[in-house]
């Protein structure tokens, strides 16, 4: 990096809420002009060990201000190395274009140039934008592997490398992918891990790719937000419409719903129009300029309710999210982590409802055993009652613990763990 174009921007000792992190003067004055006042745990426990140049594994929920835990020291610690670069792979094109905007946030004043590699855009203007040697990449792993096997970028000057919201990676199905990125880079460099659990795949690639990592793990695996209110309904499939619209007409603020399948978003999106509720729909079918209009629409207010598969249930940041609704439930628990992470964010109240069939009493199960929680279940008054099947298995609830004052669940979780 040219220390021209940032380093020499870099040198002014300032005091903020982040005085004391080792973070530079000019930069401190940023993140105050940003609003940025106060780190965040994981911020606050990441940073100036970040800064020191060694690896870390930093386990926290979502919502937690991850990206300023590495792109903070990144930029700090790029400037000092001459033509050198930073690299962050995350799993999906929402998150990547997510992570280059902060990154130009704070570092644009410095001098500070970034490129995007994901789908969905052309080659010719990715390749236009690597041969302008921009300090930081932000890339999916699919098409970071394009450009190499191109040709056309190489992993040689990569000095910093993160590896974002590294379970989902391998949820996805990217471990060929980021094996090789791994295999391909220098072997001194940092390497900075973040991920909100912790899968076997993730210590493989502790133990193999990183230099004596220091984990720091802000919550317990599965932690959801403290300010978020969970509600379960049973309901029958055909009566969920329905059940969607009184719970808009009846709750205030925004929505994002999570479907399992693109179809379903679409059909879901569809009848809420029909309803003259304002909605739009983000999943895979959908260009990525769609899907960045959708976003952009329901961040500014013109859509009160997204309408998503999970490929919008990690990264995305809207803040003042009212409510997750989960019109199906999620394939695996720990999806209901990160898809509820969008709501309660950085402190906020939020609240994640969610529509189960009488047969998935398992699923709920398996929920409440990651999360430690008991979901209290409601009835919408004027709706026939579901009842549960009993789920085939049951957990042990003695290490789960309430949280807010409800007392219905306090009751029913009393119940339960004296069992």
């Amino acid at each position: 990096m040219e220390k021209n174009t940032i380093q020499n921007n870099l040198n002014i000792k300032a005091e903020s809420g982040f005085a004391g992190l080792g973070i530079d003067g000019k930069i401190l004055a940023m993140l105050s002009q940003l609003h940025f006042n106060i780190p965040t745990p994981i911020q606050h426990q990441a940073i100036p060990v970040a800064i020191e140049g060694k690896d870390i594994i930093g386990i926290a929920q979502t919502g937690t201000g991850k990206t300023l835990a590495f792109g903070i020291p990144m930029i700090q610690r790029l400037a000092g190395l001459q033509g050198k670069q930073g690299l962050v792979v995350a799993p999906t094109r929402e998150l990547a274009l997510q992570i280059e905007e902060a990154f130009q946030k704070v570092g644009r004043s410095f001098g500070l140039k970034t490129a995007v590699l994901i789908g969905g855009t052309g080659m010719g203007l990715q390749i236009r934008m690597l041969r302008n040697n921009p300090h930081v990449i932000v890339a999916t792993p699919g098409r970071l592997v394009d450009h190499i096997e191109r040709k056309t970028f190489h992993l040689n000057n990569i000095a910093i490398f993160v590896l974002d919201e590294a379970d989902h990676m391998f949820d996805m199905g990217f471990a060929p992918q980021i094996n090789k990125i791994l295999g391909l880079l220098p072997k001194e460099r940092q390497t900075m891990l973040f991920s909100a659990t912790m899968p076997s795949q993730i210590l493989k690639i502790a133990t193999a790719y990183m230099q004596l990592p220091l984990r720091f793990e802000i919550a317990p695996q599965g932690t959801t937000a403290e300010k978020v209110e969970h509600e379960l309904f049973f309901v029958n499939r055909e009566q969920r419409m329905t059940l969607l619209q009184k719970i808009l007409a009846e709750k205030q603020g925004n929505a994002l719903v999570f479907l399992r399948t693109k179809h379903n978003a679409k059909k879901i999106c569809q009848n809420l129009v029909a309803a003259n509720i304002s909605a739009a729909e983000i999943h895979s079918n959908r260009s990525l300029g769609q899907r960045r209009a959708a976003l952009d629409g329901f961040k500014q207010g013109r859509y009160r309710v997204l309408v998503a598969t999970d490929i919008a249930s990690r990264g995305i940041d809207v803040k003042g999210l009212a409510m997750v609704i989960n019109y199906d439930l999620p394939e695996s628990a720990s999806d209901y982590v990160h898809r509820i992470g969008r709501t309660g964010r950085a402190g906020q109240a939020g609240k994640a409802i969610s529509f189960a069939m009488s047969d998935q009493r398992n699923k709920v199960k398996e929920i409440e055993r990651l999360i430690r929680y008991v979901i209290p279940i409601s009835h919408m008054p004027g709706m026939p009652a579901v009842s549960a099947q009993p789920a085939e298995k049951r957990y042990n609830h003695s290490n789960y613990y309430p949280r807010g004052n409800n007392k219905r669940f306090t009751k029913s979780f009393s119940k339960r763990s004296s069992r």
